[in-house]
């Protein structure tokens, strides 16, 4: 996956670098790199109101916002019996405390906390809310990876490097691997969109930004604080009053005004961290951290009893997740922080992304847990651009489609075409070019009040978001994704945050509604109704990046942006299939 799905979902915004580096950064690091480098503030592109917190969860025709209707949806369902549905969020870790949160996390029934004992002989030990398959029996987690490509890349290069390679003489097998080891030699030493980043500059940043946060602590008298103490404190002194106005800019503009400068100093070393490893690889092979702590046997699938039960592991690694678990099921109706969209649903977490690419075996164990587990809809909302052991993968897909399991994917942030680029996992089984009918990808919608801006400076406003990944074939629906307000660790915290890693949460979050009150139908039907019931926009959209005008349905399967209450007014119309095996035709 991308570091902006996996770790770093902060605004993006799109700056004119120089001539050869047009490119889309994250706000945060691009303003640290650039304007606390010089020591300006961060300005406002625009005097229009911000759009409000929820209002992904909107009605356009009540409020103007392009949000999903949920209000209404409830509205068709109220006096409605519900049952509770599990929903699998295989991602970073998950904050157990949150105040949101808490009260709708998944709780194994059959697994006594703390004994030390596998109490429901699943071969996976006191795991009470999930499992982490990227931990250590010892402990111990991972927290950062590699990169898939690079792993590929050096794992073959003295295999294929120099020599002359006539694919056609190759077996089928050997033909995919080395068609897979050249693309990662060719992205290795791509710099066609610019040269790579400037990790001296953004360390400068750092040091910059290190620098001001020093100087506010001695000033407030306190190691953290937010940026919401920072606006309401009175300094005298020129230097904190000159730290105050560089920090407290930033961080309004950026919607960071919750967090502490210290989570900003982590996140923005964490990138730093990413460039370097990236950087790195072009000369090294990458460090193997996953093997130094989980210490299976990565080449055997049936090796899966290894991991531990430790679903959070630190704010940092858990940011991601925790967000994207708020969207689902964040407690509703309790007038605190937000509301997610499931109102009768229990989240089950399972770690498996690191900061950096997920590996095969651990995503298609994950898959393969929560369907044994119960859960009923799995959101992924990670992505890679390789997938040398896809058929671990392929093979668990197919299982969790035998179970009646509906898989819901992030389309990705690179604002491309994945009808013709790679994306990974997707629904395509590679041994036999079939799509998984279980499947939902989702491309990110945003709502037209919402500033964007073009590689060239120019801002434009658009319902596609201009980091979303797109397709005709691929990308089977749009749902909200920029500026999402949810759930972030730290017990009572939450951020806007964006990426087609918030609209996956959306989708995943409505099938879970569908079911809650519609247990009957089967995972092809919910999405049969989720991509029948979307919205078609009457606006045309922007090519993500671009200033390219289409209709959505140019660059999706269905044209259309979800709505739940269209979703439930056909869902009410279905006679339930769940467990008789049928199958519906293709949207």
């Amino acid at each position: 996956m991308d570091g902006f799905v996996k770790f770093y979902p902060f605004l993006i915004f799109v700056f004119k670098i120089n001539q050869k580096m047009n490119r889309i950064l994250t706000g945060f690091v691009l303003a640290v790199a650039m304007s606390f480098v010089s020591g300006s503030v961060f300005a406002q592109t625009s005097a229009k109101e911000p759009v409000p917190n929820g209002w992904h969860l909107k009605d356009h025709k009540e409020t103007g916002a392009y949000g999903i209707s949920l209000d209404q949806a409830y509205k068709l369902v109220k006096g409605k019996k519900s049952q509770t549905v599990i929903v699998a969020v295989i991602d970073s870790g998950v904050d157990t405390l949150h105040e949101d949160l808490k009260e709708v996390l998944w709780r194994n029934p059959k697994e006594i906390p703390g004994n030390g004992v596998d109490d429901d002989k699943n071969g996976y030990v006191d795991d009470i809310y999930g499992w982490n398959f990227i931990g250590g029996k010892d402990g111990k987690n991972v927290t950062v990876d590699s990169y898939e490509r690079d792993r590929v890349y050096h794992k073959y290069k003295d295999k294929y490097e120099g020599k002359e390679i006539d694919p056609s003489t190759l077996s089928k097998e050997e033909a995919q691997v080395y068609e897979m080891w050249s693309k990662a030699k060719a992205e290795i030493n791509d710099d066609s969109d610019g040269p790579p980043v400037d990790i001296k500059r953004l360390k400068n940043g750092y040091k910059t930004l290190s620098t001001y946060d020093s100087i506010l602590q001695v000033a407030m008298g306190k190691k953290e604080f937010t940026g919401k103490e920072l606006e309401k404190a009175d300094f005298k002194d020129f230097n904190a009053i000159n730290a105050k106005t560089a920090l407290y800019g930033f961080m309004s503009e950026n919607n960071m005004l919750d967090l502490t400068t210290k989570d900003i100093l982590e996140q923005f070393k964490a990138y730093i961290d990413q460039e370097q490893r990236k950087a790195d690889a072009k000369s090294f092979a990458p460090k193997n951290y996953r093997a130094e702590i989980v210490k299976d046997d990565y080449n055997d699938i049936n090796d899966r009893f290894y991991g531990n039960n430790n679903v959070y592991v630190d704010n940092q690694s858990a940011h991601h997740g925790t967000h994207v678990a708020g969207i689902i099921g964040a407690k509703r109706n309790n007038k605190k922080g937000m509301d997610g969209i499931a109102d009768n649903v229990k989240i089950m977490m399972i770690r498996a992304v690191p900061d950096g690419d997920e590996h095969d075996k651990d995503i298609a164990l994950a898959i393969r847990y929560a369907v044994d587990n119960g859960a009923k809809v799995i959101n992924m909302s990670f992505g890679k651009s390789f997938s040398p052991e896809k058929k671990w993968v392929d093979e668990a897909v197919e299982y969790a489609k035998s179970k009646d399991v509906l898989l819901v994917h992030a389309a990705g942030n690179d604002h491309k075409n994945i009808d013709t680029l790679w994306n990974f996992p997707n629904a395509v089984n590679q041994s036999n070019k079939q799509k998984a009918s279980n499947w939902i990808t989702v491309g990110a919608s945003s709502d037209l009040t919402i500033d964007q801006m073009l590689p060239d400076g120019t801002e434009y406003h658009s319902l596609t978001a201009g980091f979303s990944n797109y397709g005709k074939d691929e990308v089977d629906v749009f749902a909200p994704g920029m500026k999402i307000y949810s759930t972030i660790p730290g017990g009572n915290t939450y951020q806007n945050l964006q990426g087609t890693s918030m609209a996956s949460p959306v989708v995943a979050g409505l099938a879970a509604l569908i079911l809650e009150y519609y247990p009957n139908l089967s995972a092809e039907q919910v999405k049969y109704v989720i991509e029948k019931s979307v919205v078609i926009p009457n606006v045309d959209v922007n090519v993500p990046a671009s200033d390219r005008k289409v209709k959505l349905s140019d660059i999706s399967k269905t044209g259309g942006v979800i709505n739940a209450y269209e979703a439930l007014k056909l869902a009410a119309t279905l006679k339930g299939e769940r467990g008789t095996g049928k199958q519906l035709k293709p949207f």
